[in-house]
């Protein structure tokens, strides 16, 4: 066991026309994802999901168990799909070896005990991870980036440009609980969705980077009539409740790995919040 993580612990709608700006940063943004040469976590009590970094900058990192969890090891009773946000590195998980170059995501199911993330000096790989309870094994899969299934949304004429790129998903690799993608904005676009929307059986997280570093995304949470919003920098995550819409608008182009977690894996089960509805 290694020292505790910190907790996030779930929320009620209500709870927000109460909250200022360092209530809503405390809660729901994740402004410390990743640190050199540590391995970072996050338990959310919404949907029971860990999320976090891992940095070896030169040297291995085991992703270890965690007394919050009441487990040996990380993935006894867990699942985790990784995404590599920085420079190539390798995910070794019992044994086996996966390259993983920069957008390529990496599914372990549950019953892997060993897993260590490492790099070569300098290379910078930076490793996301999204984790949530698995009630059964499903194999490890990796997936290089573009060899998902590759969705072009939006249009340019409203700033909303992008390629989706879907991971781990009902009809992709397979998990118990986990849905993982990343989606590139086109250079000019700016919304990462709209309109926005809610899903009231999945807690949804947002990993944003690529983003420059004198550049903002303005994401947008809280109920459709009770709106309200975090500045959020590179490389920063946002933990999105059920109840709660989520679209961001950034002062420049930027990517961003979505995953989710809870009652079903339909990548198209949402409630959308048209503009004009939002208060």
């Amino acid at each position: 066991m290694t020292a505790s993580i910190p907790q996030r612990y779930a929320t009620h709608p209500e709870q927000i026309p109460g909250m200022d700006t360092a209530d809503l940063r405390a809660r729901f943004l994740i402004d410390d994802v990743f640190v050199a040469g540590e391995v970072r976590l996050t338990y959310t009590h919404h949907d029971r999901i860990v999320l976090g970094g891992a940095v070896p900058a030169g040297r291995d990192l085991p992703l270890t168990g965690y007394p919050e969890i009441r487990s040996d090891f990380f993935l006894e009773h867990r699942e985790v799909g990784i995404v590599n946000v920085g420079g190539s590195g390798t995910v070794t998980a019992d044994g086996e070896v996966y390259e993983l170059v920069t957008g390529a995501c990496l599914y372990l199911g549950r019953g892997i005990r060993d897993v260590v993330f490492s790099d070569a000096e300098g290379a910078g790989a930076q490793f996301y991870l999204f984790s949530a309870p698995a009630h059964t094994t499903y194999p490890a899969a990796l997936v290089s980036p573009g060899e998902g299934t590759v969705r072009e949304l939006g249009d340019q004429l409203t700033s909303n440009r992008r390629t989706l790129n879907q991971y781990i998903h009902e009809n992709g690799v397979k998990s118990c609980q986990i849905v993982m993608g990343v989606t590139e904005l086109h250079p000019g676009s700016m919304w990462n969705t709209m309109p926005a929307h809610t899903h009231d059986r999945r807690t949804e997280c947002y990993l944003y980077f690529d983003l420059p570093e004198d550049a903002r995304v303005v994401h947008l949470m809280g109920e459709r009539d009770e709106t309200r919003h975090l500045i959020v920098g590179d490389r920063q995550a946002v933990i999105s409740p059920s109840w709660s819409l989520h679209s961001g608008v950034g002062t420049a182009a930027y990517s961003f790995v979505w995953a989710m977690a809870g009652e079903n894996q339909a990548f198209d089960d949402m409630d959308a919040a048209p503009i004009t509805d939002l208060r």
